[in-house]
């Protein structure tokens, strides 16, 4: 059974959501702010997060950052801002989705399933054999583990996810909408380019000495992304 851990400082959300999550057969904890959400998953295998932004005591955002030390679970924001700006802010801060209220709690559902579908075929609980290297940058698929020139590089599922179809297709360039499908196991039509801009450039973060001069994964404007054999 997977367990999902939700945050929201409204207990009417938090109720309607855990009576839907319990519906699917998920194991449900809850935190009405973000210190508690933190000291839930310090203290027990989360297999996804669903995190109100704006809550007292500590946000989501905060709260997010300090799960990101140590954990991969997947993190889905929950907030009534619908800016892209504001989208893009959450995903930079540790986010894997981002759903505004007020939403359907069924596509809510959906989203957590396709996480956590993600998170354990692509994150840290599915053990694959073989090693993909290119230059200084290696990734070990049994492991999932990432390291470059010897030292270990630390990303989210997410992250990990999107670095490992890359690698997997040296030198060929996915689009925006491949990527996507890949990693999210979904239609391309449920999210847009910007998430996963915001992902790529997290990773670029993380792997290049210079992201704005990148050595491994390259932007091929107007068509995708890509990683080339070195």
């Amino acid at each position: 059974m997977y367990t999902v851990l939700i945050c929201d400082d409204d207990k009417a959300i938090l109720n309607s959501i855990e009576i839907y999550l319990k519906h699917e057969g998920y194991e449900v904890l809850k935190a009405e702010n973000g210190k508690q959400a933190v000291e839930l998953a310090q203290t027990n295998e989360i297999h996804c997060a669903v995190m109100d932004v704006m809550m007292p005591v500590m946000d989501g955002i905060a709260a997010t950052l300090k799960i990101r030390e140590t954990g991969k679970f997947p993190i889905i924001f929950l907030s009534a801002k619908s800016e892209d700006t504001d989208k893009i802010a959450g995903l930079s801060f540790g986010g894997d989705d981002y759903v505004t209220k007020p939403f359907n709690p069924l596509e809510l559902c959906a989203r957590v399933k396709s996480q956590i579908r993600r998170y354990t075929s692509l994150g840290s609980l599915e053990k694959r054999e073989g090693v993909i290297t290119t230059g200084g940058l290696s990734l070990d698929t049994a492991a999932k583990k990432v390291t470059l020139d010897g030292e270990p590089v630390k990303l989210t599922a997410t992250e990990l996810g999107i670095l490992q179809v890359l690698m997997e297709n040296l030198g060929r360039v996915l689009s925006a909408s491949q990527i996507y499908e890949k990693v999210w196991n979904e239609p391309a039509m449920y999210s847009d380019d910007k998430t996963v801009t915001v992902h790529i450039r997290r990773i670029r973060e993380k792997i290049e000495i210079n992201p704005k001069e990148p050595k491994y994964l390259q932007v091929v404007w107007g068509i995708g992304y890509k990683i080339d054999k070195i």
